[in-house]
């Protein structure tokens, strides 16, 4: 059963559309602003709290990790109970959540923060674009909708280490933290007042084994990811892999048998869902894991200030602003398969650009032209992305859809950053030890250094300003170790892409069988 209010039927816009539309965004953009807010203060945080490389990518990843395991099943809450309610609770909770974060007194309080929060934007974020599916009929304006959702939300995204970047020239890390709490304050006014309630949402009961094991499963997966190449704790990293592979086979085995289950795995099935599930995945993916690395990159290995770090992105959020309208034309014109692989073009590019030119003493140009490529190859790919998603399901589905269309961004962001960190940790790791194997020295430096060195960039920064004779051969060391731990993330990277260009290029339907298919579906859905 649906319910319809708020002067939106199924075949025209809702009332004061504009006005709807840009509160959506704006509720959507504390939420990108928090995904990659913390980067750039990555370097700073490490220093404070001396953390390891490991506990820094957990800080990192951990608003995503915490969005990603809790948006499918929020997003389905959201269609039975009321898609507002959790919007407005969302943000709500998003103030004290960047209070929490702001005021940590351990990386550890910070890293549980940051996952409070991304759950905060679990109950927001996905109710955005379902409610854009909810408002406008299919065509024409909801995929204009959807472009400007994707794309201010993907450039929003890339502005927020710019935003971080100038807070930290006059204040500390804890800044980036509590300057979301007033944009929250004010998203909460205008959901409230401006956001229609009730609009084609359902009246079946919420799967809540299944939402309760499809936390299990992304949590787990991300935590294992990321604790891999921490020494000693490979068993623990092991038992949460196999946590994850038995929550992925109860979860697959509920939605089965439920009779309203949380994850259609029969709309899943369909060609224009799940391949741009994981197109999406993996382009969104790509971007998170780009700036992830690539602010830290400009810090510790160019040197560049907080506020410089920050404004070195911008190519990427001009490039995704920029391509998105171009990307709604070439979807209505081309279809979705084509404009997916332009997409990953650019993004392939991007991650190539990085591999070859980002080396130690590199001018901005190729810095700026890899951010530029990567948001541009985003910019084109996150419409097609996110609307065959939406228009693959009944409205009904919507939180589903939506649901996925954000796990694009945060588990792909959580996936891609996880990797890239593991293998920034452990190729950072190899490359330091083999270089103190190699110094003349290396008989007496003792264990103790050795594993303060090998740790992180910012625990070796601490150690070399306690020996101030060694500093600057320990700050080469340093700088080397990371451009090599950073290649293997860029290899990643490109071979993630080039995963996503065969999805697409061999399993996704052509613009004329796209067509055929969707309006099959919406005629089967009724």
């Amino acid at each position: 059963m649906e319910s319809a209010a708020g002067g939106a039927g199924r075949g025209s816009s809702p009332a004061r559309a504009g006005l709807v539309l840009a509160t959506l965004i704006g509720v959507a953009a504390v939420a990108n602003v928090n995904l990659s807010v913390a980067n750039v203060a990555l370097p700073d945080i490490g220093k404070h709290f001396d953390a390891g490389q490991t506990m820094v990518d957990l800080i990192a990843v951990g608003y995503s990790l915490g969005l990603a395991a809790s948006v499918l099943y929020l997003g389905a809450v959201g269609d039975r109970y009321g898609r507002k309610t959790l919007l407005v609770l969302g943000m709500t909770l998003t103030i004290p959540a960047a209070i929490l974060a702001a005021f940590a007194p351990s990386a550890p309080i910070l890293f549980l923060a940051r996952v409070f929060g991304g759950v905060a934007a679990g109950m927001a974020y996905p109710t955005t674009l379902a409610l854009i599916t909810a408002l406008w009929p299919p065509g024409p304006e909801r995929t204009r909708s959807i472009a400007l959702w994707s794309a201010i939300g993907g450039g929003i995204s890339a502005l927020g280490p710019l935003l971080a970047g100038a807070l930290l020239e006059g204040f500390d890390w804890s800044s980036v933290f509590i300057i979301t709490a007033p944009f929250a304050a004010i998203a909460l006014f205008f959901a409230w007042r401006f956001v229609p309630a009730h609009v084609n949402e359902t009246t079946e009961p919420v799967d809540h084994l299944g939402g309760i094991l499809s936390i299990a499963l992304v949590g787990t997966l991300i935590l294992a990811i990321n604790l891999a190449p921490e020494p000693g704790k490979g068993t623990t990293a092991v038992i949460l892999a196999i946590i994850a592979v038995a929550a992925l086979g109860a979860f697959v085995l509920r939605q089965r048998r439920a009779a309203n289950p949380l994850y259609d795995l029969k709309i899943a099935a369909r060609p224009t869902f799940w391949v741009a599930a994981l197109a999406g995945i993996i382009v969104f993916g790509s971007l998170m894991g780009a700036m992830f690395i690539g602010q830290q990159f400009v810090q510790n290995v160019l040197g560049y200030s907080t506020l410089d770090a920050g404004l070195a992105i911008l190519p990427g959020a001009l490039g995704m602003v920029v391509v998105a309208p171009q990307s709604a034309k070439l979807v209505e014109a081309r279809g979705s398969r084509f404009t997916l692989l332009v997409g990953f073009a650019s993004c392939l590019l991007a991650f190539l650009v990085m591999f070859v030119f980002w080396e130690e003493g590199a001018s901005y140009l190729p810095v700026g032209v890899g951010f530029l490529l990567m948001g541009v190859g985003v910019g084109f790919a996150g419409t097609p992305a996110s609307r065959s998603l939406t228009g693959s399901v009944p409205v009904t589905r919507a939180g589903m859809a939506s649901g996925t269309a954000d796990l694009q961004r945060d588990l792909g962001g959580a996936i891609m950053q996880s990797i890239f960190g593991a293998l920034l940790t452990a190729g950072y790791a190899k490359s330091f030890t083999e270089q103190i194997a190699a110094s003349p020295h290396a008989a007496s430096v003792s264990e103790k250094v050795t594993n303060e060195l090998t740790k992180s960039f910012s625990s070796a920064a601490n150690t070399a300003a306690q020996y101030p004779e060694y500093a600057e051969a320990i700050a080469a060391a340093a700088r080397k170790s990371f451009l090599d731990g950073g290649d293997w993330t860029y290899a990643a990277g490109m071979i993630a892409v080039a995963v996503g260009i065969s999805v697409v290029f061999f399993l996704f339907p052509r613009h004329k069988a796209e067509i055929a298919l969707l309006e099959r579906f919406h005629a089967e859905d009724g």
